[in-house]
C-alpha cells in the first residue's frame, strides 16, 4: 500500500535546484552527494532532457529505450499484465530501485514529466537511509538479515542474486529492491519483509510532477513507486552513471551511544565491595 501523506509543495521545493542558475550542475551534484534527490523543472521538451541528462551522466541503454538512451514512459495498452512491465501500464507500481535484475544497476535515474495523468499518476518517493534506520531501530534482526548475501534474486529467468541492503567497505550501505512477482526471496529473509514494507509506506513521500518538472536520484539511494492513473500520462526516463563521485550508497545513521543513567550510577556505587 502506498503511503502518500506527506506534502508534494515541501518535497518538491526542498530539493529544487534551478538548473538555469550558474554552477547548477556543481550545485546538483554537491546535493546529490548529500542527499541523494533533486528536483527541477523547465525541460519541456525531449532534445532539453537529452541534454541535460547527457550533461550529469553517462546515459545507460535500456531495453524499453530509444536510440537515444530515452525511454518513454507511459500506458502502452499492451504491458500492464506482463511480469516486469508494470511501468508500462497504468497501474500502481510498488516501492522499487530501477534495474534491479542487473548486476550493476545505473546509479542515476532522471525522470521529466511531459504530459501528467488526468487523474492519478503521482510519485512516491523513499530515502533508503530513512528506511533503513527505522527498521534498524524497529527491528535489528531484520536489518541485520536484508544484508545478508544472495537472500534475494530480482529478474526474469536466473535472476540476479543479492540482498536488499549491501554494506560497502567504506561502511556506506546501498539498496536494491523490487517487489512484483519478479523478486523470489530466501527462508532467512522471508519472516522481515513485512517489517520492511511497513517502514517503507512510513517513508514515503508524494511528488506530483507538472509538465516540464522531474527529479534527479541516486538510483542506490532512493526508492520510487507510483500510483495508478488515467489518462495519458508521459515522461522521459533517463538511466545512467554520474560524470562526478559521488560514493555509493548512504551512511547509515549513528547507532545512539546508550548512556547510564543517575540511578545506575548510584546502584553501582552502591553495591557492597566483596
Amino acid at each position: 500500500m502506498l503511503d502518500a501523506s506527506a506534502g508534494y509543495e515541501t518535497l518538491f521545493a526542498d530539493h529544487y535546484v534551478d538548473l538555469r542558475a550558474p554552477h547548477a550542475g556543481a550545485v546538483m551534484a554537491a546535493q546529490l552527494r548529500k542527499n541523494g534527490l533533486v528536483t527541477l523543472d523547465g525541460l519541456a521538451i525531449r532534445h532539453e532532457v537529452l541534454e541535460f541528462a547527457s550533461r550529469l551522466m553517462t546515459i545507460t541503454p535500456h531495453p524499453h529505450g530509444a536510440p537515444d538512451g530515452l525511454t518513454l514512459i507511459h500506458d502502452t495498452g499492451t504491458h500492464t499484465h506482463r511480469a516486469g512491465f508494470a511501468g508500462l501500464g497504468s497501474g500502481e507500481l510498488a516501492a522499487h530501485t530501477e534495474r534491479s535484475g542487473t548486476p550493476k544497476p545505473s546509479r542515476l535515474i532522471l525522470l521529466v514529466c511531459l504530459q501528467p495523468a488526468s487523474t492519478g499518476g503521482e510519485t512516491i518517493l523513499a530515502d533508503g537511509r530513512k528506511v533503513y534506520g527505522h527498521l534498524a531501530d524497529e527491528s535489528r534482526e531484520a536489518a541485520v538479515a536484508l544484508c545478508q548475501p544472495r537472500t534475494a534474486c530480482f529478474g526474469a529467468g536466473t535472476g540476479q542474486a543479492t540482498q536488499v541492503f549491501t554494506r560497502q567497505a567504506d561502511g556506506r550501505i546501498s539498496m536494491r529492491l523490487r517487489q512484483d512477482t519478479l523478486a523470489r526471496w530466501s527462508p532467512v529473509v522471508q519472516p522481515y519483509l513485512p517489517a520492511l514494507r511497513r517502514v517503507i509506506a512510513t517513508s514515503q513521500r508524494r511528488l506530483t510532477l507538472q509538465a516540464g518538472q522531474g527529479y534527479l536520484l541516486d538510483n542506490h539511494r532512493w526508492l520510487h513507486a507510483r500510483t495508478r492513473f488515467t489518462g495519458d500520462r508521459r515522461l522521459l526516463r533517463a538511466l545512467g552513471d554520474p560524470r562526478f563521485t559521488l560514493p555509493n550508497g548512504f551512511a547509515p545513521y549513528p547507532t545512539p551511544t546508550v548512556r547510564p543513567q543517575p540511578d545506575m550510577v548510584v546502584a553501582v556505587a552502591d553495591t557492597p565491595r566483596r
